[in-house]
């Protein structure tokens, strides 16, 4: 299959579908998103089609558990991986999660290969054409669509077209190069260590880390009895291709953790670098940008698989419904005015925790205490904190004079008819409100629910969980109109 030609159109020659360029977690979220939606995809992957146990990933928070809770994949996440009910950082601030407004009042601990077998299965449920060994050499587009040249295995190109395209090959992005979009950033942190070993000890918590002097290292288990070990030690700043050890890695982590484990028997070893880098916009035309492809950021805080996860959820519901005529193109926009703010804070506050977690000088380290002692005690800080380290927290912008509750995410609330994470399942708006409505020809993209406990708002959720409008008692006229621009026509 690997540099076919395909062109996708429709009976009127406009050009439909999407291309996503890579098979990570974000692009076969996003994926299956679309197909399910009846978007014709094709996922373009440079990699043979096998999915890498050397992940880097390792943790799913509330807010994605909400989102593949919608889509009916959490209860068997959840049982995959091993949830973790607090953060333990530095300094003794410890990061609790049991008191999270959601049904997921933890993290789980699951490596991203996990999360990819269970993304892959469904989008190759849902219909998408994958396309593996495939490199992308090329983009163009026009007014009607995107197209991609492409090289196969055997050296022959090809194309490959559609409506739009999404980058999601990660940081060393070829469609974000072919737009000419630059990365600005920097590196932060050089030659950290990586192994994926055997302990003869296991540590006492799910999730280890911690830092001491110059060394930081955080061990966490792959559920096969391996367990990923990452480590760094402020003055061995080597090149990423330097020669790497086990005895290195028993260094740093002992000094960090105060202890090896018994660490043995690598199955694999390496060494990279962590950058702080944002594109400085998601969009160019028909292409967009989303996960590593737009932004990455040090590991701290387990943000970056998630982020990249939130991306697809808010682009995908929107390329759909713009594809299929219920949205104009311009709902399209929304996705970077509301995805790169997150970017740029999660860049913030995963950076804040590193260079706080490797603080060396006197006034680093009394600022690191203090600020732990006000996370733990003062809770209106404990709670922004823990909502962007997990995502409950974030929000999108709404109108002036919008309903409080616009651009907010939804909380799981209990409807006449079960939950709202249940309703979002047919990948469709919600309507939860107190009277009766017909959504009549709207079915197809529009649910009409009923609260229990007799609460009177009415609120429009999108597919992605946020609030798109809500009114308290609006009439009919004010209800149609709110149901129009969402969902266009009845």
């Amino acid at each position: 299959m690997a540099g076919k030609t395909r062109t996708t159109a429709s009976g009127n020659g406009v050009t439909d579908g999407v291309l996503v360029v890579g098979a990570g977690p974000t692009g076969l979220l996003l994926a299956g998103d679309l197909a399910s939606a009846g978007v014709p995809v094709t996922l373009v992957e440079k990699r043979p089609h096998e999915i890498s146990n050397l992940s880097r990933a390792f943790v799913l928070h509330a807010r994605t558990l909400e989102q593949f809770d919608a889509r009916g994949l959490a209860g068997e996440l959840e049982a995959a991986g091993r949830p973790l009910s607090g953060i333990r950082l530095f300094s003794g601030l410890s990061i609790r999660l049991d008191t999270l407004p959601s049904r997921f009042k933890h993290l789980l601990v699951l490596p991203q290969y996990e999360v990819e077998r269970v993304l892959e299965r469904r989008a190759a449920e849902a219909g998408v054409r994958f396309v593996y060994e495939t490199e992308v050499t090329g983009l163009s587009q026009d007014g009607d669509g995107v197209t991609l040249q492409v090289r196969g295995a055997d050296g022959e190109p090809g194309e490959l077209r559609a409506a739009y395209a999404v980058g999601t090959d990660g940081p060393h992005s070829t469609v974000r190069g072919a737009v000419g979009l630059p990365f600005p950033g920097r590196s932060v942190i050089r030659s950290v260590v990586l192994a994926d070993v055997l302990l003869d000890e296991e540590p006492e918590q799910v999730l280890t880390a911690d830092a001491v002097g110059d060394a930081f290292a955080f061990v966490a288990p792959f559920g096969d009895g391996y367990y990923r070990v990452i480590g760094w030690h402020r003055g061995r700043d080597v090149p990423d291709t330097a020669p790497l050890g086990l005895d290195e890695v028993r260094e740093i982590v002992r000094l960090a953790l105060g202890r090896d484990f018994g660490m043995r028997d690598a199955r694999w070893m390496s060494r990279f670098h962590s950058d702080e880098r944002q594109a400085p916009a998601y969009r160019v035309g028909r292409v967009f940008l989303a996960g590593d492809a737009a932004h990455v950021h040090t590991p701290a805080g387990g943000q970056g698989m998630n982020t990249g996860l939130q991306d697809a959820a808010n682009l995908s519901w929107k390329l759909a419904v713009v594809l299929r005529g219920h949205a104009g193109p311009a709902l399209l926009d929304t996705y970077e005015s509301e995805r790169h703010p997150v970017g740029r804070a999660v860049l913030r506050s995963s950076g804040g925790i590193v260079r706080l977690a490797m603080a060396k000088r006197p006034w680093t380290l009394a600022l690191r205490a203090a600020l732990a002692a006000v996370v733990n005690r003062v809770g209106p800080v404990r709670r922004r904190v823990v909502g962007q380290i997990t995502g409950i927290g974030f929000a999108y912008a709404a109108p002036r004079g919008a309903h409080p509750l616009a651009g907010r995410r939804m909380p799981d609330v209990t409807l006449t008819s079960g939950r709202l994470y249940e309703a979002l399942r047919g990948g469709r708006f919600v309507l939860v409100t107190p009277r009766e409505y017909e959504a009549g020809a709207r079915a197809d993209r529009l649910a009409v629910a009923h609260r229990a406990g007799g609460r009177r708002t009415t609120v429009l959720v999108r597919p992605d969980g946020y609030v798109a409008w809500a009114a308290e008692a609006p009439d009919a006229a004010q209800l149609e109109a709110a149901l129009l621009s969402w969902t266009g026509r009845r």
